[in-house]
């Protein structure tokens, strides 16, 4: 059984941030609201936990998770960052994108993509992913909360409770969240390329719908 913690969304209770935590480094998977719509989450090197969000999910071993990061420094330190890239990175985060990049030796193999090496990352600006990842010290393993015969997110934490509680550790209620996922860049070709529209504005990167 699920334990279900109401958090503030701008001000997380440091002892449920605490909690959280603790439940992540057990090996715990949980459900976490972010700034385009909730999603799960877990350790970056637990294996069993990840193949839990994709037993959750109803992907297979091709389904690309995401490094969610704190900041820039630690992006740099999981991806290989060149003076353009950083520079986009830097206009454009934090916020509602994942950007995929060529790993670096930090990443484990299972993470990556099998043929181009590459990772996705993304800095969610939302106030309990910033405090969660503090606590933390390090990404976590991450996958939009979108079950089999969905086409979008769950975003009512009642109804994700009602659902997964017996699947997750940890539900965070952080309120309703939204319904579009991030917006997916490529920044690992010689200009950025579209992978997904969602959330995030589009505009920055030169492309128009």
């Amino acid at each position: 059984m699920a334990q279900f913690f109401s958090i503030h969304p701008e001000n997380p209770q440091p002892r449920l941030i605490k909690q959280a935590v603790a439940i992540i480094r057990q090996g715990g998977v949980i459900v976490y609201p972010t700034d385009s719509c909730y999603a799960l989450g877990c350790p970056i090197g637990d294996k069993d936990a990840m193949n839990r969000i994709r037993e959750i999910r109803g992907v297979d071993d091709r389904h690309n998770f995401t490094l969610v990061c704190r900041d820039l420094a630690e992006i740099a330190h999981y991806a290989k960052v060149d003076n353009r890239q950083y520079r986009l990175l830097k206009a454009n985060t934090p916020g509602s994108y994942t950007f995929i990049l060529q790993a670096t030796r930090e990443v484990p193999r299972r993470l990556q993509h099998p043929k181009r090496n590459t990772i996705g990352l993304r800095v969610p600006g939302h106030p309990v992913v910033a405090a969660l990842l503090e606590e933390l010290g390090e990404p976590m393993l991450s996958s939009s909360l979108i079950l089999p015969g969905d086409e979008l997110p769950l975003t009512d934490p009642h109804d994700i409770r009602e659902r997964l509680e017996r699947r997750v550790d940890l539900i965070l209620d952080g309120g309703p969240c939204g319904v579009e996922t991030t917006t997916v860049i490529d920044l690992t070709e010689d200009a950025p390329v579209l992978v997904r529209a969602g959330k995030g504005d589009i505009g920055p990167f030169g492309f128009t719908l």
